[in-house]
């Protein structure tokens, strides 16, 4: 199984660096249904003019619209950063059954790190979470894409 999170993981690594190339928040996702991509994603806030053009978001509308219900049951999601609660309320109404990420975000992630809302018994469904699939290598496209945009500020 490791192997395919790893794999599933580096396709979502491509859409953040897409991203990035962009100048977006280097975020991808992708959503996995039978082995096979069914969705892909990647940061699109900035471009789009859309707060809610997340690269889960994103992943989830391609998943559904590609499957042809809203409901994405036996899918699972990988993406590079831990979803934020917008995110995480989506992949919860989506009925996704397991939420793979990279890194951890220790400022607005809601899988666990400010908050977990996967694990919240009041809600009427849970999707398993796993986290540090590839983290640093996550973690990286992150500190990279802030590093040279603070360098690009000071110039």
């Amino acid at each position: 199984m490791t192997d395919q999170h790893e794999q599933f993981m580096r396709e979502a690594m491509l859409l953040a660096q897409q991203a990035a190339e962009r100048g977006e928040v280097p975020v991808g996702a992708v959503v996995i249904k039978d082995g096979e991509i069914v969705g892909r994603g990647s940061n699109a806030p900035i471009g789009t003019h859309d707060p809610s053009a997340h690269a889960e978001i994103l992943a989830l509308r391609d998943a559904a619209k590609n499957i042809g219900n809203y409901r994405l049951v036996d899918c699972d999601l990988y993406v590079t950063l831990e979803p934020c609660a917008m995110c995480a309320g989506a992949i919860q109404h989506a009925r996704i059954g397991q939420l793979i990420f990279g890194a951890k975000d220790l400022k607005t992630g809601a899988c666990g790190s400010v908050v977990n809302l996967m694990a919240e018994d009041k809600l009427n469904h849970h999707t398993e979470v796993s986290s540090g699939v590839l983290e640093s290598e996550c973690g990286q496209l992150l500190s990279d894409f802030f590093k040279q945009r603070r360098l690009q500020q000071k110039q």
